[in-house]
Formats: C-alpha cells, sequence, structure tokens
C-alpha cells in the first residue's frame, strides 16, 4: 500500500509536470497575475525633459555622445529643476513586459510550482525565501544585512519563550524507542533532550522571522499606500483590514485558553447557573475551521493581489512628486532611474507578498495530511499519550533473542523492528503537535513583521 501511494503521487507528479512544460509558453499562472489589471509608469525620454526644461540638444555630429565634457557629465546626461512640471505617461502592464524583470523566474516558479503543487494534492489527497533573503546579504548596504539578523534573534528568542511547555510525551516515546534497541539516554548528551528539541524548533523559529521581515516591511508599505488610494470605497478598506489583521485571527485560534476553550468549553451564563452550555461546534470541526481560516486567508490575498501591487507601482508617482518638492536640479538619468527601478523590482515585491502566505498554507496541507484531519468535520485522531507498547511484534523479538536464524535474516528482522519502533515515534499525534506549532508560528511571524512594517512606515517617510 505504501509503494502504491508513493507510485500514485510519482505518476501523477509527472503528468502535471508534463502539462505545466506543454502549458507555460502559453498560459502561465505568474503572468496571469502580473498582466491582468495593472497600470505602469513611464519614465520620461530626453527629448521630454528638453522640452520642459528648456535644454537644447547637443550640436556637432564628429563628437561622440559618451566624451566627458568639462563638468564630468556626458552629452547624454543634463541637468533639470526639481521642480519641474513633469506628469508621468501610463501603460497597462503586459506579458512582454515582465518576462525580463528581476527574479521573475523565481516569482514564475513559486507561482505555478505551487499551483502544480496544489493540483497534485487535491487529486492524490496527499520554496525561495532563502535565495531571496540572501540578496540582502551580498548588496552594500549594511542596513538591510543588519535588519534581517536582529529580527533573527529576536523571533529566535520569542520563540525560545514561546516553547517553554514541556514535551514529556515525546522524551518518553523516543526514549522507550531507543531503550528498546539497547541505546542509553540517559546524560545531558541524550538524543532526547528536550532542550536540543527545542532548540531546533527554536532555530528554526529564528530562521523563518528573519526570512520574513523584508516582506513585512514591504507589505506594511503597500497597505499603508492602498488605504490611502481607497479612501472613498468602505468596502475595499475594510477587505484591505481584514487581509492584514487575518493571520491575526489564525494566531489566536490556535491558543487554546482563548479559542478552543471559549469555542469547546464556553463559560456558563452566571455564578449561580445550573444549565449547562453547549459548545459552539464540535471538536472535529474546531479542527477543521482551523484548516479552513489558512485556506481563507491565502484565497484574500490572492483576491487582493492586484489591488497592493498597483499601490506599489504607483510608488513612481510618489517619487516624482517628492522630487518636485525639492528645490536645485537633478539629472535626467536620476530621474528615469528612479522610475524604472519602481518595474523593474515588481516580480520581487510580488515573491514578497505571496511567499510568506504559500509557506503557511503548504504546512497547514501538511497538518491536514500527517495530522489525519477531515475536511468535512467528521474525523479527528486520538490525543492520547504518544507512549506505546514497542513490544509490537512478539514473535519477531523472540527469534532475535534465540539466534537461531541466520545473520543476515536477523539483521533484516532487526531493521523491520526498529522501523516499526520508529513510527511509535513518527505518529499521529507527534506530527499533529509539531506542525501545529510551525503553522502557528509562520502566522506569527507573518503578522509580527506586517505589524512592524506598518508601524516603520507610518514613522519614517518614503
Amino acid at each position: 500500500m505504501f509503494l502504491g501511494v508513493i507510485g500514485t503521487q510519482l505518476v501523477v507528479s509527472m503528468v502535471m509536470a508534463s502539462i505545466i512544460q506543454k502549458l507555460q509558453p502559453h498560459f502561465s499562472a505568474a503572468r496571469w497575475l502580473l498582466s491582468r489589471r495593472l497600470v505602469r509608469y513611464l519614465h520620461p525620454t530626453d527629448d521630454h525633459l528638453r522640452e520642459l526644461a528648456g535644454v537644447q540638444a547637443p550640436k556637432g555630429k564628429g563628437r561622440k555622445r559618451d566624451d566627458r565634457r568639462a563638468d564630468g557629465k556626458t552629452d547624454k546626461e543634463f541637468t533639470v529643476p526639481c521642480n519641474i512640471n513633469l506628469q508621468l505617461e501610463t501603460a497597462k502592464v503586459e506579458r512582454v513586459d515582465i518576462i525580463g524583470l528581476q527574479f521573475y523566474t523565481e516569482y514564475q516558479w513559486l507561482v505555478d510550482f505551487s499551483a502544480c503543487a496544489l493540483v497534485i494534492y487535491l487529486l492524490t489527497e496527499g520554496s525561495l525565501l532563502c535565495n531571496l533573503t540572501s540578496a540582502y546579504f551580498t548588496g552594500d548596504d549594511d542596513g538591510e544585512r543588519s535588519i534581517c539578523l536582529v529580527f533573527g534573534f529576536f523571533f529566535l528568542l520569542v520563540s525560545m519563550a514561546a516553547l517553554i511547555t514541556t514535551y514529556t510525551s515525546l522524551s518518553d516515546t523516543i526514549s522507550g524507542f531507543l531503550g528498546a534497541q539497547g541505546m542509553e539516554t540517559s546524560g545531558a548528551s541524550s538524543p532526547s533532550s528536550k532542550l536540543m528539541f527545542k532548540g531546533v524548533l527554536a532555530v528554526y523559529s529564528g530562521l523563518v522571522g528573519a526570512f520574513l521581515t523584508f516582506s513585512g516591511l514591504r507589505f506594511g508599505k503597500m497597505h499603508q499606500d492602498s488605504l490611502q488610494y481607497s479612501k472613498e470605497s468602505p468596502l475595499m478598506q475594510l477587505l484591505l483590514h481584514l487581509n492584514f489583521l487575518w493571520p491575526l485571527v489564525i494566531v489566536l485560534l490556535w491558543v487554546k485558553p482563548l479559542a478552543r476553550g471559549y469555542v469547546l468549553h464556553p463559560p456558563s451564563l452566571g455564578t449561580n447557573s445550573t444549565v449547562p452550555v453547549e459548545p459552539l461546534m464540535s471538536e472535529p470541526w474546531f479542527e477543521t475551521s482551523r484548516l479552513y481560516t489558512v485556506i481563507f486567508c491565502v484565497v484574500l490575498r490572492l483576491v487582493l493581489m492586484h489591488r497592493y501591487l498597483q499601490s506599489y507601482l504607483n510608488m513612481a508617482h510618489q517619487r516624482i512628486e517628492y522630487v518636485k518638492k525639492q528645490a536645485g536640479r537633478i539629472s535626467n538619468m536620476e530621474i528615469q532611474k528612479r522610475i524604472v527601478r519602481v518595474f523593474f523590482y515588481l516580480c520581487v515585491v510580488a515573491v514578497q507578498y505571496l511567499a510568506p502566505v504559500v509557506l503557511l498554507l503548504f504546512y497547514t496541507m501538511l497538518l491536514k495530511t500527517l495530522g489525519e484531519y477531515s475536511w468535512t468535520g467528521t474525523h479527528v485522531p486520538d490525543s492520547g499519550n504518544l507512549t506505546k507498547n514497542f513490544t509490537e511484534f512478539p514473535s519477531l523479538q523472540q527469534d532475535m533473542i534465540a539466534g537461531d536464524e541466520e545473520p543476515v535474516k536477523q539483521a533484516a528482522q532487526q531493521l523491520t523492528l526498529a522501523f516499526a519502533s520508529l513510527r511509535n515515534i513518527f505518529s499521529v499525534v507527534f506530527f499533529r503537535g509539531v506542525v501545529s506549532y510551525i503553522c502557528w508560528w509562520s502566522a506569527t511571524a507573518v503578522f509580527v513583521t506586517n505589524a512592524f512594517g506598518m508601524i516603520y512606515h507610518s514613522v519614517f517617510t518614503i
């Protein structure tokens, strides 16, 4: 049965890979998301800037255009007043415009691969941040690198505080398994050390927080601008606020005293009331509802994606308006660079916008599959003690103790018993605990970084 499941997934994956290979030149979900309704700003030409500034074009055909003048500038470069009356022209973002953008390949891989993996998961029922973050470490700006490291250590400390709760049942299970294999588990260097287990989770949590730092900063800026552009639409503002606060809802649903306590065990109507209070929903439905809240978060972010990306593209207009308020003169090439750079980093911003929720979505699907939850809210696996009897195969153990079998067969039996005992450790309850924590922490990191981005851009100007 195990080989059959793997075979089915392999066949479906190969079929989907073949379909994507044939379909990608004609249709791509990544291209479709960016070229739907976005409008970009075009940089002004040199002739247009000369006309507005009253600067004459250089004369003399015999002189090379790249020769330096006495002021150190080329003939192609000139200055114009900062308060020039410049109105930027707009154009719709077409498919051909986004192919050459920075990080377009990575963005396309993220979206198309996620769509393919989602289809495979649905048929069989059961990532890029490192590369993006490395760009901040290879650049010349030490401030970005420092922010990333500071947030990494910040999330490391917060995760260690969150992991104060003990994993006694897990430690007992691992100790029982190692003891059954004749391994000593006592001592500070024991593999079953709770400190080691929590340390691994804490380090991972710190890395996730560091990777999501700049995504949150970018999201905070786009969210702030989107609210400004949606002042005339209360419904759109409501959706934008919901998109910002929904990760917090996910976080609270994983906090037992706040969500599980009031939903499954609501307080009585009064101190003297003897009427039992019915729970708001059953435990299976509560577990299922948490899965659907994550899916709703991803759908909401996809629906509002064009609104956030358009607010980012409008930064080109904001930069020109900022220049107009300055005194002095500015180079024509500097104006063009400020406008072009906004569109040049569109795919980078799209990755920063989608990657956090894509990460959260696939962790949730992993939780649903490994935790044996149900989409219909009809089943929840047993949440009893993880510790199980490691003498699952008594006849096999007796044969091994007797030593009557051949060495090869006895080694195979010992390996089979080891794998059988290992399955007792990595059980449904184990995966539910670990993956649930990862889902909760991912949602926490998304909300905290987004909130920090909002606060940062509210205090500091562009």
